[in-house]
């Protein structure tokens, strides 16, 4: 491979973070009453993000390898597992979903110490509903 797949990877994104700051964010996020944040902040700073680094690789391309495809399958169980897990809290919510999801992404990477294991599933979903439904006055699916 050549460098340019990632320059063109990398315009990619970079334009894809702007539409989405100059016209998708500004077209489909609701404005809200109440709440300390506006709902377009996280998508704002995230599209910024994604276009800063879409640009800095059109830049200045990395040093291609070729990768393992066992790593790749593994990238897309994660990706489907992750896609899985979201379709199920649009059905079954995030207090039911989250810690199984989390438990099954944590097992995977291969992580078995049940401290740990005890952090990421109980722990980490509380704190996360408790941020963004107590605190931030925002519900969660």
């Amino acid at each position: 491979m050549n460098t340019m797949a990632d320059r063109v990877s990398g315009l990619f994104f970079m334009a894809l973070g702007l539409a989405m700051y100059f016209w998708i964010n500004p077209n489909y996020i609701e404005t809200v009453d109440g709440g300390n944040i506006s709902p377009a902040t996280l998508p704002n700073i995230i599209s910024i993000i994604l276009a800063i680094a879409g640009a800095f690789i059109a830049i200045k391309p990395t040093d291609h390898q070729l990768r393992n495809p066992i790593l790749m399958a593994k990238t897309g169980l994660y990706v489907a597992l992750l896609t899985a897990g979201i379709w199920a809290m649009s059905w079954f919510g995030f207090e039911y979903v989250a810690p199984v999801l989390a438990l099954a992404i944590m097992w995977l990477i291969g992580e078995r110490r049940p401290l740990w294991l005890g952090l990421g599933v109980v722990a980490m979903p509380a704190i996360i509903w408790f941020l963004v439904t107590q605190l931030l006055g925002r519900a969660l699916p």
